[in-house]
């Protein structure tokens, strides 16, 4: 089992760092980004309630009405296949702030399964989605297949 908390104060970011800077997204990213990205996001966290460690971590930016991305949803490998992922996906679709939202974006190399069982899609008009990558995101896309 685990618990779900969005308290800010729980999140250990040292654990958070290394997960994502392990991750095939953002390898390397500074722990100064990953707080940055913490403070502007609406962040989750999933807990061992025997220990109270810090197993998953996923986050949301959105203006609350329209839009919302899902980012760096990350299970702890002693937690994979549990279904921790999906229940905390599942708990910000279910969050009061985001019933109203329009469009529930995300990016995945190798999650498909996980969120179309919550309803996520292929884009329906991909002729209408448009994106501004950083040049080191280009670069990194560039190196991988």
């Amino acid at each position: 089992m685990f618990e779900l908390s969005d308290d800010p104060q729980r999140l250990d970011v040292a654990r958070i760092h290394g997960w994502l800077a392990a991750s095939y997204w953002t390898p390397g990213i500074v722990r100064e980004k990953v707080e940055r990205q913490i403070a502007g996001s609406h962040c989750l966290g999933a807990y061992d309630p025997a220990g109270g460690a810090q197993i998953g971590f996923a986050r949301v930016i959105s203006d609350r009405a329209s839009f919302a991305w899902l980012a760096d949803v990350w299970v702890d490998e002693p937690a994979r296949g549990q279904g921790l992922g999906r229940a905390m996906v599942q708990w910000f679709l279910d969050h009061p702030d985001y019933a109203e939202v329009r469009r529930f974006a995300l990016a995945t190399f190798d999650a498909h399964g996980v969120y179309a069982a919550l309803g996520f899609t292929a884009p329906s008009r991909p002729d209408r989605l448009m994106e501004r990558l950083s040049p080191a995101m280009q670069q990194m896309l560039a190196d991988t297949p």
